[in-house]
């Protein structure tokens, strides 16, 4: 398949006065076209500043992206100069925010904040802009559209929020679209139909589909291939079902434990992962899982394990016999 956006050894640092934070550190990850795909991992991972990355919108200082390569369709986004990164942002690659309260300008009709958009990037005329954003609004299910657009954020529940910015992710008709955490601090039944309409608008569309999470759940039928980050890293990769059918690395096999069944009994505890991950701004010299790892050999301390491939487009980084896990 056609690869729309590769991510090769990115590596992204913060420069504080604790140390340099090693927020990604020599990730790697594709997208092809069309395709849906999932970066999961504890919050704090470095799974945002990997999404920030791709479009440099890292703050600096201190953010610094120090090397690596994100290409989007053949080009390398990190070479490419301030007015080229401008047009793609938005334009071919859009995000949903984690935060649509705070990613929503709270003095602009979302009207005016639709139509900005059309109108820089589309290059469509105010009367003509006006009526897009209607529609956008009524595609992604916003109930009296033609109304409503004339509204400003705080009218709107956290729902129909999140609608609104997949409403602007998807007014350029971009080929990526990056979701980050888009159903944190939403119910559960809202998630359901936040995903299902990122999932809908994907099929309709053609378009790629990053969806960046720390819930192993929330992933399970909506992405194809999926990634696990730890400590800034990647340590697990393959698809999906393969994945969650046989994980092969102890982190993930952690992630998986600790989601919520409705096949166990009530009063069975849901089990955790314990300890805390690494102080990114002093990174153990081996895997960085070892010390939270109930798998751990001397190895682990001393080497850093690199990707290795278990079964077809199945991979991890970890020593210890894949048979003998679980």
């Amino acid at each position: 398949m056609e690869k729309i956006l590769d991510v090769k050894e990115l590596r992204t640092n913060f420069y504080t006065d604790e140390g340099v934070v090693k927020a990604v550190d020599g990730l790697s990850y594709h997208i092809n076209k069309g395709e849906c795909v999932g970066l999961v991992g504890e919050s704090g991972c470095g799974k945002s500043v990997s999404a920030m990355s791709i479009l440099r919108l890292i703050p600096y200082p201190p953010g610094v992206i120090e090397g690596g390569e994100i290409l989007f369709k053949g080009e390398d986004l990190l070479e490419v100069s301030e007015e080229r990164i401008r047009e793609v942002r938005g334009d071919r690659i859009s995000m949903i925010f984690q935060e649509p309260s705070t990613s929503l300008n709270p003095v602009l009709s979302i009207q005016r904040q639709l139509t900005e958009t059309l109108e820089l990037h589309r290059g469509m005329k105010s009367k003509e802009a006006k009526a897009e954003s209607v529609r956008l609004l009524d595609v992604v299910g916003i109930p009296d559209a033609e109304r409503r657009v004339k509204d400003y954020p705080h009218q709107f529940s956290g729902g129909m929020q999140q609608r609104i910015m997949i409403a602007i992710a998807l007014s350029c008709n971009p080929d990526v679209i990056i979701a980050d955490e888009p159903t944190t601090a939403l119910d559960v039944t809202v998630q359901a139909q936040i995903l299902e309409l990122i999932a809908e608008m994907r099929e309709r569309l053609g378009t790629a589909v990053l969806i960046i999470t720390h819930n192993l759940g929330v992933v399970a039928r909506y992405v194809e291939r999926l990634n696990v980050m730890y400590a800034g890293s990647l340590v697990e990769t393959g698809p999906t079902d393969e994945i969650y059918a046989n994980p092969k690395h102890p982190y993930t096999i952690g992630l998986l434990r600790s989601v919520p069944r409705l096949d166990k009994p009530r009063t069975e505890v849901t089990e955790v992962i314990e300890g805390m991950p690494p102080n990114l701004a002093h990174l153990p010299a081996g895997c960085r899982f070892a010390e939270r790892c109930s798998f751990v050999m001397d190895q682990c301390r001393e080497e850093k394990p690199v990707l290795a491939e278990v079964s077809e487009g199945h991979f991890r980084a970890c020593f210890y016999d894949a048979d003998k896990l679980i």
